[in-house]
């Protein structure tokens, strides 16, 4: 494919009609291309065959209709090869933090750890970065979607050549955050706050622009005293429970006290003294006695809220203080949280304003509390799994705003993360889903791979590699999973609801979880069997509903998609196909047939051509 795009982009400069044709015709053909369920044998770094199937080892449903999220416990390499067959083209989002080769012992290349000193650790790492980034190009939609790549200084200047050869017609920046901002201290060398993040458009993505919450218009604070004549002292309307004195204290100028109604017959100068204060009726400046807005007992439920305050002094005045006081519709926006309130003024009166937000493009340059790595990374996972421990999380609120700059306008995308360690990348998915009411699904991909400091006390009590009590203190089995677990339920894995609150863009109780759907799965290399086959054929159709386990039959159709395995059911397999079914695989080697039944399917219905595999 890469030469005959090389090709078309030649025409395109010539003749940009026909290219378009031919673009047009070449999607339909790779659409229809044999999936291939037979799998030709692809090879490891080491030359070993692989066969990929997925074994379901669990699952979580608490979505509803919702498509489910993948975490599939692999090798990285082979489980991208797995996913061509399942997400070529498809992609919208990928997102990876991959090993920084530091030259600790966080990578392995063919088996073996890199060390700092190994004199092609360097080009070691760029050919293990190289294959999986091919695999991802193929995987990503060629006509809008992004790669978002995190790395530290030992390699960036490296990456960036990598990722512009890999992808040479996306468009790429790259963007410095600060996730430790008390920086990493190193002897005699500046204390490094910031890692970087490099994004790759592609085809017509775009990044999608802030709201910022950087303007605010103040609350309006209304006059008490009533306006309309009609509503003046000792009227029907003006009632008589509205004339009554608010002190206010002559030394600060703050409303010290409210008092009681006075009788209609009461002149002002008979009303109660109280030391220190003025005594401020509603009085207009020509000597109109009016009303106020509130009773007594409201008025003084409003001082209390913040919501009435003494406001100019006009000395001399029939009404020496103007009282100010928020209304019902502005109390009520507070209370609903479209007014916010940011502090109180010395007298007590609240200090708020509408929000208005304005599209603003982000910059190069994040330095945003939310993206402290410790504070909501390492702090977020020991909430989530108590008692564990798993090296240098991402923020969680750094991974959902880097998605949201491209998926905030998809809400059905697809997100793949191959590195995908704690699990960071599916929690950010399901925050971004619960904000918008999205049906974005992502397929996390992480090895087992026990971490060295652990392997020496294993080895002592007799356990190898393979061992039960060996895996479960594996990355997928003792974090990946556990965690995505506990952020769905709100519930750790002993049972109790996980503590702590979600922060930012927003804010409720973790215990509270996510309305997702999530099943894990292992690869496997030994796919004979088609129900190794069926989970890869189910995710191929939109990973929603209920899957297809057995085609004994000749046939069997399912939520959202259907499985032909002998064409001589073609009729009957054709009318149990509904609305709901967007996708046909239709088993058959002769390519004729194939074309036939194609022909004959709904046009809402996806053909899909399978090679014949073991039923």
């Amino acid at each position: 494919m890469s030469r005959l795009t090389d090709l078309l982009r030649q025409l395109r400069a010539i003749e940009p009609g026909l290219a378009r044709r031919l673009e047009t015709e070449i999607a339909a053909l790779a659409d229809r291309r044999a999936f291939g369920l037979n799998f030709e044998r692809h090879s490891s770094e080491a030359g070993e065959p692989i066969h990929p199937g997925l074994v379901s080892t669990g699952k979580i449903e608490l979505g509803g209709d919702k498509p489910f999220h993948a975490v599939i416990n692999a090798e990285n390499e082979h489980a991208l090869r797995a996913l061509l067959f399942t997400h070529r083209g498809r992609v919208d989002c990928i997102y990876l933090d991959p090993p920084y080769n530091t030259g600790a012992k966080d990578w392995k290349y063919n088996n073996h750890y890199v060390a700092d000193d190994d004199r092609y650790r360097h080009s070691k790492w760029l050919s293990f970065m190289e294959r999986r980034l091919l695999l991802a190009r193929e995987l990503l939609n060629p006509a809008d979607s992004v790669l978002i790549v995190t790395i530290d200084e030992k390699e960036y200047l490296r990456l960036g050549l990598l990722l512009e050869q890999t992808f040479p017609d996306g468009r790429m920046q790259m963007v410095s955050s600060v996730i430790n901002p008390a920086g990493a201290g190193r002897a005699a060398e500046f204390a490094r706050t910031d890692e970087y993040i490099f994004f790759v458009r592609i085809g017509r993505s775009r990044v999608l622009a802030d709201q910022r919450q950087e303007e605010r218009r103040p609350v309006t604070w209304d006059t008490l005293r009533r306006s309309d004549i009609a509503s003046r002292r000792g009227t029907a309307k003006g009632g008589p429970s509205q004339f009554f004195p608010i002190y206010v204290d002559r030394r600060t100028g703050f409303i010290a006290g409210i008092g009681e109604p006075l009788p209609g017959d009461m002149p002002r100068t008979g009303a109660p003294v109280r030391p220190g204060c003025v005594a401020v009726f509603p009085v207009r400046p020509d000597g109109t006695e009016m009303n106020w807005g509130l009773t007594p007992d409201a008025a003084r439920n409003r001082l209390r809220q913040g919501y009435l305050r003494a406001g100019r002094r006009t000395a001399g005045a029939p009404q020496e203080y103007a009282i100010g006081y928020l209304t019902g519709g502005i109390v009520s926006d507070i209370e609903a949280g479209h007014v916010e309130v940011t502090g109180r003024a010395p007298d007590g009166s609240v200090v708020a304003g509408y929000v208005t937000g304005r599209l603003v493009m982000p910059t190069t340059a994040w330095n945003r509390p939310s993206h402290d790595a410790q504070r909501f990374g390492t702090e977020i996972l020991k909430d989530l799994l108590p008692g564990r421990r798993f090296p240098f999380p991402k923020s969680l609120y750094a991974v959902e705003d880097c998605l949201r700059h491209f998926l905030a306008d998809k809400p059905a995308a697809v997100v793949v993360d191959f590195f995908a360690g704690s699990g960071t990348t599916t929690h950010a998915t399901f925050r971004l889903n619960r904000q918008d009411g999205g049906r974005r699904t992502s397929i996390a991909i992480t090895n087992n791979e026990v971490a060295e400091g652990e392997q020496a006390g294993l080895r002592a009590r007799g356990l190898h590699p393979g061992d039960p009590q060996w895996e479960a203190r594996g990355i997928c089995e003792h974090i990946t999973k556990p965690r995505t677990a506990a952020a769905a339920t709100g519930r750790t894995p002993e049972g109790m609801p996980v503590k702590g609150d979600y922060r930012f863009t927003d804010e409720f109780p973790m215990a509270a979880g996510f309305e997702e759907n999530i099943e894990f799965f292992t690869l496997t290399y030994d796919a004979g069997e088609f129900t190794r086959i069926a989970p890869l054929l189910w995710m191929r159709a939109g990973a929603r509903g209920r899957r297809i386990e057995d085609v004994s039959a000749g046939w069997a159709v399912a939520d959202s998609y259907g499985i032909l395995a002998d064409p001589g059911h073609t009729e009957d397999f054709i009318k149990a196909l509904d609305d709901r079914v967007e996708v046909a695989f239709v088993v058959t080697e002769d390519d004729p047939l194939f074309e036939s039944v194609a022909h004959a399917l709904p046009a809402h219905v996806e053909p899909v051509h399978l090679r014949s595999f073991d039923l």
